[in-house]
C-alpha cells in the first residue's frame, strides 16, 4: 500500500469527527511516512512500519469528540400507533392540561416579580412625593409636617432602594430556575 492510499482509508475511517482532527492526523501520519523514507525505507515498508489503518482509526477516534453521535430511530409498530390513536381521547386532554399549568405557574411566578417591581416603584415614587410635598409646606408654613413628610420621604426612597437590589437578586435566580425547568422539561419531553 502505498501512502496517499494508506491516508485515504484513514480519513474514510475518521467520518464523524471534526474536519480539522482529521487533517490534523492526516498531516502527522504523512509526515511519519516522509520521515521513514527519508531514512531510506521504501514507500510500502515505511507505511506499513507506521501501523494498520484499524489500529490507527481506532486510536485518533478513541482521542477525539465526535462531531456528530449516531441517532438510533426505533420506528413504532402497528398495534402501538393504534394504541396512540384509540388512546387519544384520555392522554391528549391531560398533556394539553399539563402544558397549561406548566404555563400558569410560570406566568404566576413572573407576575409575582412583576408585582415585586410595581411595590418597589410605588415606594420610590411616594419617597419623591413626600420630599417634594415637604418643600409645598415649608413654603405655607407648616413646618413641623414638612419635616414629617421630608423624613418619610426619605425613609420610603431609601426602601425602595433597598428593595430594588433584593427584588433583581430574586429576578436572576428566577431567571436560572427558569432555564432549568426549562431544560428538565425539554430532557423529558424528547426522553434523553
Amino acid at each position: 500500500m502505498n501512502k496517499q492510499q494508506f491516508l485515504t482509508e484513514i480519513s474514510s475511517g475518521l467520518k464523524g469527527i471534526p474536519e480539522n482532527d482529521i487533517k490534523k492526523s492526516l498531516d502527522y501520519y504523512s509526515e511519519m511516512i516522509a520521515d521513514r523514507m527519508e531514512d531510506g525505507l521504501a514507500e510500502a515498508d515505511a507505511v506499513s512500519a507506521v501501523g494498520s489503518v484499524e489500529e490507527i482509526v481506532s486510536q485518533i477516534l478513541s482521542e477525539s469528540t465526535p462531531l456528530i453521535l449516531p441517532k438510533t430511530r426505533r420506528t413504532p409498530k402497528i398495534w402501538e400507533i393504534i394504541l396512540l390513536i384509540l388512546g387519544s381521547p384520555v392522554w391528549l386532554p391531560l398533556l394539553l392540561a399539563a402544558a397549561i399549568v406548566i404555563l400558569a405557574v410560570y406566568i404566576v411566578i413572573w407576575s409575582a416579580i412583576l408585582t415585586l417591581y410595581a411595590i418597589d416603584l410605588s415606594l420610590a415614587a411616594g419617597g419623591i412625593l413626600g420630599a417634594a410635598s415637604a418643600f409645598m409646606l415649608i413654603f405655607s408654613g407648616y413646618t413641623v409636617q414638612a419635616v414629617l413628610f421630608f423624613g418619610t420621604g426619605l425613609i420610603l426612597a431609601g426602601i425602595s432602594i433597598l428593595l430594588f437590589f433584593g427584588f433583581n437578586q430574586i429576578t436572576k435566580y428566577t431567571v436560572i430556575l427558569s432555564k432549568e425547568i426549562f431544560v428538565l422539561l425539554k430532557k423529558c419531553i424528547k426522553g434523553k
